[in-house]
């Protein structure tokens, strides 16, 4: 027989209260420690920066991209690479980036290169084919149909000041949220749940993930622990990785600049949200329960990020 609703409830209200509160309750007093402890930090060095950007089946929207990357305030040098997968057949993505290759020639301190892959090897290939070529001490990956404001790279670059910082995530908004009811809805929650939310967890130390679309990592480490991996959660692989290593070497850190902004489309269809969140559950379990198993533990986590991860990575998704 099912449930009736008050049954429900009552069966699901103390999980929500045991699992849900708690995470409220950390992003919340983690805003508050982010806000209090803010500081003007001056930049006095501009470490040279590349752009990897993952490109498949943009267009145009690749134009974009290249645009608002040249044009940001940084005086330090840029390189933005544009890795085209599959060249031979995205050839409206391939000109397109070619275009913004011509049309930002002889900019001073930007240097855009397009990298064409001619057979097509997915996105982990394509992160590390720009990897492999990249000049710059600080490697930001970014996928083709995202845009930027134009002081990130100089508001991200506050992060790396400290030499504790090993890689940091940036927030991402929603670029078309008014098309419909919809993108409003997911509009709200980039805002909430990715960004104040990402803010608090990373002020304790338990940042769940460094975005796909939008990470920068010091290049020599990023090297150290291998790139990016194959099979799918490739950016939630690569923090998993990087929390590994943190574990090793306590003083380095994972940040997240809240002020760095990125927008990027969301699906505005329901069959394209569902599927959409139903291949980032399944990346999620397969990850954490497949790929990284054994590395789930204490000893390689440590008790914070093991415990986060175990209770919003593993059960909450479960659940």
């Amino acid at each position: 027989m099912l449930l009736h609703n008050e049954e429900l409830w009552l069966l699901l209200f103390p999980v929500m209260i045991i699992i849900e509160l708690p995470l409220y309750l950390l992003v919340l007093t983690g805003i508050f420690r982010w806000s209090y402890d803010q500081e003007d930090v001056e930049l006095t060095q501009f470490p040279s920066i590349s752009f990897v950007i993952t490109c498949y089946g943009e267009g145009d929207a690749i134009g974009i991209t290249v645009d608002t990357l040249v044009e940001q305030v940084y005086p330090g040098h840029i390189e933005i690479l544009a890795v085209v997968d599959g060249a031979v057949q995205n050839q409206d993505t391939y000109q397109a980036a070619l275009n913004g290759e011509l049309r930002h020639a002889g900019v001073r301190n930007r240097k855009v290169r397009v990298i064409p892959k001619w057979q097509r090897g997915g996105r982990v290939s394509t992160l590390n084919a720009g990897l492999s070529v990249a000049q710059g001490e600080i490697v930001i990956n970014v996928d083709g149909d995202t845009s930027f404001d134009n002081d990130m790279v100089f508001t991200m670059m506050k992060q790396f000041t400290s030499k504790d910082v090993i890689a940091s995530g940036g927030a991402l908004r929603v670029r078309n949220h008014d098309a419909n009811i919809l993108t409003k809805m997911q509009s709200l929650e980039y805002m909430l749940s990715m960004q104040a939310g990402k803010t608090g967890m990373a002020k304790w130390g338990v940042l769940n993930n460094i975005s796909g679309a939008f990470g920068a990592f010091r290049k020599n480490l990023l090297k150290q622990v291998g790139g990016w991996d194959t099979h799918t959660a490739e950016d939630l692989d690569l923090t998993m990785r990087l929390k590994q290593y943190k574990r090793r070497y306590p003083n380095n850190k994972l940040a997240f600049a809240t002020h760095a902004i990125g927008h990027t489309d969301v699906p505005d269809t329901l069959k394209g949200l569902v599927m959409q969140r139903l291949r980032w559950d399944g990346d999620l379990l397969f990850l954490f329960l497949r790929k990284h198993n054994e590395g789930l533990s204490p000893s390689l986590l440590g008790w914070g990020n093991f415990l986060f991860t175990l209770a919003y990575g593993v059960v909450q998704n479960v659940l």
